[in-house]
């Protein structure tokens, strides 16, 4: 609306207006059966309050499926995603949730399918042509392998749930570049390890558009609290839990990943 030259009095009642269906249109989001689906960035790793339901899965309380949970009140919700989750994982774990009434599905995935664990060890304790060299083979699988196995998963998802919203909400960049004064990795890795990061994150969302899915960009929020900008959102190595590492702290899941669904779901 702001692109049109109206007089000063009718834009601000549009966007007055605007603004009142937009909030309208987020008290109507889905109240129905909600389903989590994902890895580790789904399930909360590095979030903390993890539910002991029996698994290795990590589910946190601060993770932004069940913060949603919370805030909107579905009238069921199944919080499927688990730490290290392939796509293979969800097509075999995560989809007995789903049917024919469940009106909202949220997804991370693909992650580990390309390797993430080891491409970032390899970055961490490798040189900067061993990192390099390491992203660039999980940029050959990407390109060659990641696409089917994205398709089979949404795929599913749409066989299984052919009502629902679906959201497919992608990772975050880990570094501020050109910072002065950041120890840990050398630039050129903190430029390789974001270099992929934007790499899959352009994959899933190609193939979660050519779905009609909804594609939900956290770079965006979590913009300005990467690591290297003291105030990050994001855990840096973890030497006591390299699980944890690279993961979003409770406030980016709340505060990065939160709205993103929010608004996705809407």
């Amino acid at each position: 609306m702001r692109r049109f030259r109206l007089s000063a009095c009718v834009t601000s009642l549009l966007l007055a207006a605007g603004l009142t269906l937009t909030g309208a249109a987020s008290a109507q989001a889905a109240t129905g059966p909600y389903v989590s689906l994902g890895d580790s960035y789904a399930s909360g790793v590095g979030a903390g309050n993890y539910i002991n339901d029996g698994t290795s899965c990590d589910r946190s309380t601060n993770a932004h499926p069940y913060l949603w949970k919370n805030a909107h009140g579905p009238s069921s919700f199944a919080f499927n995603a688990c730490s290290g989750a392939t796509t293979d994982d969800v097509l075999a774990n995560q989809l007995g949730s789903l049917n024919s009434s469940t009106s909202l599905v949220s997804v991370t995935i693909g992650g580990n399918d390309a390797g993430f664990s080891d491409v970032m060890l390899t970055c961490v304790v490798g040189s900067d042509s061993d990192c390099v060299n390491r992203i660039n083979q999980a940029k050959a699988y990407i390109d060659t392998t990641l696409p089917g196995k994205l398709d089979n998963v949404y795929t599913a998802i749409r066989n299984r749930a052919p009502s629902a919203r679906v959201v497919v909400l992608d990772y975050p960049r880990f570094y501020k570049l050109g910072v002065t004064g950041c120890i840990g990795l050398s630039e050129t890795k903190r430029s390789a390890i974001n270099s992929a990061a934007d790499y899959i994150d352009a994959a899933i969302q190609k193939r979660a558009l050519n779905h009609g899915f909804v594609f939900g960009d956290v770079r965006s929020t979590f913009s300005g609290h990467e690591l290297c900008t003291g105030d990050d959102w994001l855990h840096s190595v973890n030497w006591s839990n390299f699980g944890e590492s690279y993961h979003p702290t409770a406030l980016g899941q709340a505060s990065g990943y939160l709205p993103v669904l929010t608004n996705a779901a809407a």
